[in-house]
């Protein structure tokens, strides 16, 4: 039985791994060919997508909540109410997405007050705009793709991710410093290339879901049902907690940068190039742990406890080998790695010094992952939004403060906080997952 677990993570995780890497493999030439452009304009990426990360993070926490949900039904072959339910489903993360974008608005008119260097200012704004333009794509994207991985249709959104990732590295190309002809728009090219990727994302596969013969039933479902007030408000449930558990996870990253800002340019260039290192494991551990929640659902919707169990203690081994595979792959190539993004010398200084706590967060990050997406296969998603905001805002930003500031560490002790947060939320959600299999087994 635990054999063929590993098999069937495996082969659900790989496609979701392979379009994952193929997005680290975007943020990587996004931040070589931003921080080769200019060590001002990393500096100003490096704030926005902190800003944005959180948002991004939040609108996919939402979308992750229709895991469960499709992956029981599709275990019980309902599959015209799968299609149903994502007629609602797509008006909810609409609405959430619309929402997000208001507050991000409201924090762009802000922007002067946030304590970053004034000279990054007239960079930082109009990149901004350009990211959050990509809110609403981006939002009907997750949705549909979360369909996708929950009926075990993993490869079709790799394709779609990959083709767009491509698109995404020509407009750099061409964008950034004006090759071909193009305009020479530094970061705004970097933006405007990642806007139009993602506008492509969402109209393929949307295109695919209403047009593809292999989806008629589920289409089908989609267009004859009525977008259900009932059905808003599963999804809302379902969704919310999973929300608010990655906006508190990714805020408090985002306030990491932040403080990473108050050091100075250098610190907050080398905090960019640190976390999109970091992003290298946290993509990796996200996607094997997704295809361990829609294999948590399926065997919830057959009631099957034991099976649930074993698929999280699979799935955690497989976590904690890939984490161990990223954290020698940084500790032996970590500095050539940094050399791509930056040639200032004092940026690759700086990032050198931190291999040692990205090092030390990778294990905790691979324990909560596995362990959030276990209990999110559940359905039971209540305690993961009380847990994240006691693991990363009760506890993880005064660790990052007292850390960096009070204990005069600097960035290496706002670093260092992650592992604090990380592993506190991994033994919390291990223990509500196991306390919710041994309910239910009962």
């Amino acid at each position: 039985m635990s054999g063929s677990l590993y098999i069937k993570i495996l082969r659900l995780g790989l496609p979701i791994l392979i379009g994952q890497l193929g997005s680290i493999v975007v943020g990587f030439a996004d931040t070589a060919m931003v921080g080769r452009y200019s060590t001002q304009a990393l500096a100003s990426a490096s704030f926005v997508n902190s800003m944005f990360n959180t948002a991004i993070f939040t609108s996919l926490g939402f979308a992750y909540g229709l895991t469960p949900l499709i992956g029981s039904l599709f275990s019980q072959q309902r599959y015209g109410r799968i299609g149903a339910l994502m007629r609602s489903a797509t008006a909810a993360n609409l609405l959430f997405a619309l929402l997000i974008s208001v507050i991000m608005i409201c924090l762009y008119l802000n922007i002067e007050h946030l304590g970053q260097p004034e000279e990054l200012i007239p960079l930082i704004k109009p990149y901004f705009l350009i990211v959050l333009s990509g809110m609403i794509p981006l939002a009907l994207f997750n949705t549909f793709a979360q369909w996708s991985y929950a009926i075990n249709h993993t490869r079709m959104p790799m394709w779609i991710i990959l083709g767009a990732n491509a698109l995404n590295i020509l407009g750099n190309y061409l964008l950034i410093y004006g090759n071909w002809g193009c305009p020479e728009l530094g970061l705004i090219g970097a933006g405007i290339a990642t806007l139009t990727s993602r506008i492509v994302c969402a109209a393929v596969i949307i295109a695919i879901f209403l047009c593809s013969r292999k989806y008629r039933e589920y289409r089908i479902g989609f267009t004859s049902a009525r977008t259900s007030s009932s059905d808003i408000s599963m999804v809302s449930n379902a969704s919310w907690p999973v929300a608010l558990q990655m906006s508190f996870e990714s805020g408090s990253f985002t306030i990491a940068a932040m403080m990473s800002g108050w050091i100075g340019e250098i610190a907050l260039a080398s905090f960019q190039v640190i976390v999109i290192l970091g992003s290298l494991g946290f993509c990796v551990y996200y996607s094997m742990a997704a295809a361990v929640a829609v294999l948590v659902s399926n065997a919830a919707g057959l009631s099957d406890r034991i099976l649930m169990r074993r698929t999280a203690m699979s799935g955690y081994v497989i976590l904690l080998a890939i984490a161990t595979l990223s954290s020698l792959s940084f500790w032996l190539f970590g500095a050539d790695i940094i050399h791509i993004f930056t040639n200032d010398p004092r940026v690759i200084a700086m990032s050198l010094t931190l291999i040692i706590p990205l090092i030390m967060y990778q294990y905790g990050d691979a324990t909560q992952i596995s362990f959030a997406n276990s209990l999110r296969g559940t359905s039971n998603v209540m305690p993961m939004m009380w847990i994240s905001f006691v693991s990363y805002i009760i506890v993880g930003i005064p660790a990052t403060y007292l850390l960096g500031f009070t204990a005069g560490l600097g960035l290496y002790g706002i670093l260092l906080s992650f592992s604090v947060s990380l592993f506190l939320a991994g033994a919390l959600f291990l223990y509500f997952f196991m306390r919710t299999t041994r309910r239910q087994l009962r």
